[in-house]
């Protein structure tokens, strides 16, 4: 059967734009090999983060770097063979964290966050997804003077671009949240326009079904080859759980698998700067004496716990490894000692806590846009931390490329052209 778009990749930004293609006119297959919302959407905090109009830059300063070096941080861990692995993508990112190149790249970011709620409610409200979003905002907390003072300057930056915040003292906290112990706190920030979303992967997959009551098609599948065909079209060849190979004819392709991305890419010749960082969940029941009703990031540990449906969600910070080396609950563990201090968590839901990896990019800016040496093949990957929340709004803009519309916002910091000089 031949399609106007085949989209490879159902997470939060390949089933956006599929959306999008789909509400505009477009016949569209999603080829995922696992179903919409199971890999990268399915294991994040559940935050739509208005207020991250900041990437997260490689850490310059001597003193983050000699506490990050001993390996026992419950922000973030590495594995040699991913600095070995990833050696230029990482070097490329030191250099791209320098004072005055971050702050280019921070105002071109911040061109994307400050759609990502709009962009959502778009979306919430035409799949009736309204139940699953909660609007009040989300607390960041800090235990030292110096960093809260830090952060509150940030917040003061961010303000100027359309953030909403207000400073909450210990007090203030108890007062939102009576269950958790603020004795090691000194304040916190609260993110108003923020959204809370309390079950990520169940929002993809109420995105994913407004697209196929759209009439737009979803196979489970794993892509073999993708090739253009002598007319510019394309060909993309799958291979089915039962071990079947099928084919799949399209005008064009958007490849939008995160942190797989590359691995599709690269065979077409493309060789982007882009390395995984993975993340850690675990989720613990909910009692009267844990309860609570916003996300709370415990900013200077690195993790955050959050109400989900399928009880406490306590998410790590960031462990820097390769897509397939086994996982190690080592940062998790660490992480656990210090929340169960914060909030009492008595029973683990899952007998094994979850994992999964992040794309991204040496720059700290996602890849959206049409590839350059092949005619009709897109790229959007590589948000980072942000691929849930920005989905949508990266949705739109690949929409508007393809169907040759005049773009909402400038594409070109996001242009895969930037690498090829």
């Amino acid at each position: 059967m031949q399609y106007d778009v085949i989209v490879i990749g159902s997470g939060m930004v390949g089933t956006s734009i599929a959306w999008h293609l789909q509400k505009n006119n477009s016949k569209v297959l999603v080829i995922d090999k696992k179903a919409p919302g199971e890999e990268t959407s399915y294991g994040n905090a559940g935050l739509i983060q208005r207020e991250a109009v900041y990437p997260k830059a490689f850490p310059r300063e001597m003193g983050e770097i000699f506490r990050v070096l001993p390996n026992t941080s419950t922000d973030i861990r590495y594995r040699w063979s991913a600095l070995f692995n990833y050696q230029s993508a990482l070097y490329q990112y030191w250099t791209n964290s320098v004072p005055k190149k971050l702050t280019k790249i921070e105002d071109e970011w911040a061109t994307l966050i400050e759609h990502c709620t709009s962009e959502h409610d778009v979306m919430i409200q035409a799949s009736g997804a309204d139940d699953l979003v909660r609007k009040g905002g989300w607390f960041e907390i800090y235990r030292t003077q110096k960093k809260y003072d830090e952060a509150i300057k940030l917040a003061e930056r961010a303000a100027t671009k359309g953030v909403q915040y207000k400073l909450l003292t210990p007090e203030e906290l108890k007062e939102f949240e009576p269950n958790v112990n603020f004795d090691q706190f000194i304040g916190g920030i609260h993110w108003q326009n923020s959204w809370q979303v309390k079950n990520p992967s169940r929002l993809v997959k109420t995105y994913a079904k407004s697209f196929e009551a759209m009439q737009g098609e979803i196979k489970q599948a794993a892509v073999k080859n993708i090739e253009q065909m002598e007319d510019k079209s394309w060909q993309v060849t799958v291979e089915t759980s039962e071990g079947e190979l099928a084919t799949y004819n399209s005008t064009h392709v958007v490849i939008a698998a995160g942190p797989w991305s590359t691995e599709l890419t690269a065979p077409l010749g493309y060789n982007f700067p882009l390395f995984p960082m993975r993340g850690y969940h675990q989720h613990f029941k909910v009692g009267e004496g844990n309860r609570i009703g916003h996300s709370l990031f415990d900013a200077e540990k690195g993790y955050l716990m959050g109400p989900m449906e399928q009880g406490i969600r306590i998410t790590t910070g960031a462990e820097m490894t390769t897509l397939k080396a086994p996982k190690n609950f080592g940062q998790l563990e660490a992480v656990l000692k210090i929340a169960k201090n914060v909030l009492p968590l008595e029973e683990a839901v899952e007998s094994e806590a979850w994992c999964g990896s992040r794309p991204c990019m040496a720059d700290m800016k996602p890849v959206i846009g049409p590839a350059p040496r092949h005619e009709k093949l897109w790229f959007a990957f590589g948000h980072a931390h942000q691929g849930f929340t920005l989905g949508p709004a990266t949705g739109r803009l690949v929409e508007e490329m393809i169907n040759d519309k005049p773009l909402y916002i400038d594409a070109t910091p996001f242009s895969a052209e930037r690498f090829e000089r």
